[in-house]
């Protein structure tokens, strides 16, 4: 095995441990404990695992970004974690499925504040990013990407480009 994959299996291990400490976090869940939440969950991450820093902030920024964008999909009236993953959830593991289910389940935040900082913290997937599983679309040219489990994103097969955004179930 490669360092860039041993790199990638460390990371992907270490995404999904997170949103297993997380779905144990605190019952009501403001923007304030999901960051809380959040930063308990990676340090301890690197108290477990040695990573370099910028592999820690990295590891965050993923999971935060996930976390946002399942919570503004159901906040905006989703069917839930299987429509915004666009995929069938008997293909990912059941530790990825019962936190991402806990989580949503939490969700009680007061609607401006996360309108506030979602709008503040958008961000695309992008080349290299490891993420939740699921269907995404390259912003360039609309070709469709299946990630079947935490994974590290490729350039698009079809033009290169670098950029991603989720898409829901037809």
């Amino acid at each position: 095995m490669s360092e860039r994959q041993q790199q990638e299996h460390r990371l992907r291990a270490a995404y999904e441990r997170v949103l297993s400490r997380m779905k144990d976090g605190a019952e009501e869940l403001s923007w304030e404990n999901l960051q809380k939440d959040l930063d308990e969950a990676v340090e301890f991450e690197a108290e477990f695992e040695e990573f370099t820093r910028d592999e820690m902030a990295l590891l965050r920024a993923w999971v935060e970004r996930d976390l946002k964008d399942l919570r503004r999909y159901l906040a905006a009236g989703g069917n839930g974690v299987a429509s915004w993953l666009g995929i069938d959830l008997d293909v990912l593991s059941r530790k990825v499925t019962d936190a991402l289910f806990s989580i949503a389940d939490r969700s009680v935040i007061e609607r401006e504040q996360f309108e506030d900082d979602l709008e503040a913290a958008r961000a695309d997937y992008v080349e290299g990013e490891i993420a939740a599983p699921g269907r995404m679309a390259c912003v360039h040219c609309a070709a469709e990407v299946v990630l079947e489990s935490v994974t590290r994103i490729e350039p698009c097969h079809q033009c290169g480009h670098r950029y991603f955004e989720r898409t829901r179930a037809r």
